[in-house]
């Protein structure tokens, strides 16, 4: 009687842990990882390879992340590429379309500021290279106008 009361105690305890831990997935910096082999973890980075094909990952995250606003899936040659231009604490899913031993390997990043300051710069480089183009542009046809047309005081 004694096992008994044991046993029913212990399974009581031991059985929400045991739902609990295969009912929730896990999940990096808010975004849920799909079943697979932790390769490489840090604070800003997780790196896992899935059994599953590439297809398949990139539908289970359409799936999870559907509804979602400011969420972008560009699909390039060997990778696809989901990125949030939003707020979330993660910047971008890198789903690879090339299998490595039969597995799909998966990155999950995390928003830094050396992207944001990055793209920040490159926009503020880009607009003064786009206004002295248009300077040299307006120098040089001002050159050649100058010269081809007569000034309205002059007779040749």
């Amino acid at each position: 009687m004694k096992r008994l009361i044991l046993l029913t105690t212990m399974f009581c305890f031991l059985l929400p842990g045991a739902v609990a831990a295969q009912s929730v997935p896990e999940d990096f910096l808010g975004v849920p990882v799909p079943e697979s082999k932790e390769i490489k973890r840090t604070q800003k980075r997780l790196e896992v390879m899935s059994p599953k094909s590439h297809d398949e990952v990139l539908g289970y995250y359409k799936d999870k992340l559907e509804g979602m606003e400011d969420i972008k899936i560009r699909d390039w040659s060997d990778q696809s590429y989901i990125e949030d231009d939003s707020n979330r604490p993660w910047h971008s899913i890198t789903i690879d379309k090339e299998p490595t031993d039969g597995k799909t390997r998966v990155v999950i990043m995390k928003d830094n500021w050396t992207w944001i300051i990055g793209t920040l710069l490159l926009r503020y480089v880009g607009v003064f290279v786009v206004l002295l183009v248009l300077l040299i542009g307006m120098t040089v046809s001002g050159k050649i106008i100058s010269s081809r047309v007569e000034k309205p005081g002059e007779k040749k």
